[in-house]
């Protein structure tokens, strides 16, 4: 990254004595692909199928998260804590009997995709959900608010009626990806779970929003205090919608566009604050760690020099990866590459800095309104 960029994420915002480390990792949860199988048939349906996500990334199994939970456990911060996992989870996926059968869309709650996947993949999804609440009994990954899908329903919604073969395709190996956008939702993607073309949609985004943090409670057995939506895709006005549904603060990162109509964006440039009872919060994302997306020759090199540039600020360095890095369902070597930079990454933070603590994003909110970290 550009250095002036790097610092000037850094100028505004809370600060904190501390060295505190957040790792924010996205999409856990939600279906991608169902299988190797499944993949290999959207290849030949869809058109320029492809993508790291598209191409490597299913709901989290049993050997996932046992091989995630082994080197979180392989290190302590200094107060003898590992690092955990803010896990942006999902409370729901398709209903792909709804879809197949019906012809509607409707929301399958997560513990039965779970019980569906353990019924037709037991090698891989058996016990997945038990060592899920194990993980998170133990401290290793805790789970946030990330939607309660990770697909547009209106762009199904549209599909379904269009009968697109796309959709079908992924119906057919009950998955969700390589989805095309389609004309009459410009700037809508299938991922864009909150996604806007049209304003008339808000009321469908805010009933989503109020159903998805239930479910969420329902699931994980608490509220959600902070948020991150899909995509970064949440039309302005819904940051005030969801702090009033209990949302503490919206995580986000340091630029991005947000949705605002017939395929325009509004700019957005963020800053670490606290919530306050009129507002949300803000977590900001500064740094980002995705190793297996071949987009940096030297991933664990570029996070250390942006987690430096963090503390130097006297910031905590926040991180942004995605389930797809850790993910080996579809290709296990994926899953090893991804877990073997982690497991670099942490041991070298906790050498150059071994006052450093691993903190979860809502126990950031602790640290701010204890004053232990300040504007």
């Amino acid at each position: 990254m550009f250095a002036p960029l790097r610092n000037a994420k850094h100028l505004l915002g809370c600060q904190t004595p501390h060295r505190l480390v957040i790792l924010n990792v996205d999409d856990y949860a939600t279906i991608r692909l169902a299988s190797r199988q499944a993949r290999e048939k959207l290849q030949k349906r869809i058109p320029d199928f492809g993508g790291q996500m598209d191409t490597f990334d299913a709901l989290e199994t049993r050997a996932d998260l046992d091989a995630l939970f082994e080197v979180l456990r392989s290190v302590r911060g200094a107060d003898g804590i590992p690092p955990a996992f803010t896990a942006y989870a999902l409370s729901a996926n398709p209903d792909f009997n709804a879809l197949r059968n019906e012809g509607r869309y409707a929301p399958e709650a997560l513990p039965d995709t779970f019980a569906r996947l353990s019924a037709d993949q037991p090698d891989a999804y058996e016990g997945a959900w038990s060592l899920w609440r194990e993980g998170m009994a133990e401290g290793l990954i805790h789970p946030q608010f990330h939607g309660r899908e990770h697909v547009s329903v209106p762009l199904i919604e549209a599909k379904l009626v269009r009968g697109d073969d796309d959709l079908n395709a992924n119906i057919e190996v009950e998955s969700t990806a390589g989805l095309k956008a389609i004309p009459e939702m410009p700037g809508v993607g299938f991922t864009h779970s909150f996604g806007l073309h049209d304003k008339s949609l808000l009321p469908q985004h805010r009933e989503i929003l109020a159903d998805g943090l239930a479910r969420f409670e329902a699931v994980y057995g608490f509220a959600s205090r902070t948020f991150t939506p899909p995509a970064q895709q949440l039309y302005p006005s819904l940051d005030a919608y969801v702090h009033e549904l209990g949302v503490e603060a919206i995580d986000k990162s340091f630029f991005y566009q947000r949705p605002v109509g017939n395929g325009r964006r509004r700019p957005s440039i963020n800053f670490l604050r606290p919530p306050t009872q009129k507002r949300a919060g803000t977590i900001v994302r500064t740094l980002s760690f995705e190793p297996t997306s071949g987009t940096k020759s030297d991933p664990v090199g570029h996070a250390l020099a942006q987690i430096d540039t963090a503390f130097r600020w006297r910031k905590p360095a926040i991180i942004s990866s995605h389930r797809v890095n850790y993910a080996g369902h579809i290709d296990p070597k994926n899953r090893q590459q991804g877990l073997g930079a982690l497991a670099e990454l942490l041991q070298a933070i906790i050498k150059r800095w071994p006052d450093v603590r691993f903190i979860t994003a809502d126990a950031l909110l602790d640290e701010m309104r204890e004053g232990k970290a300040r504007a």
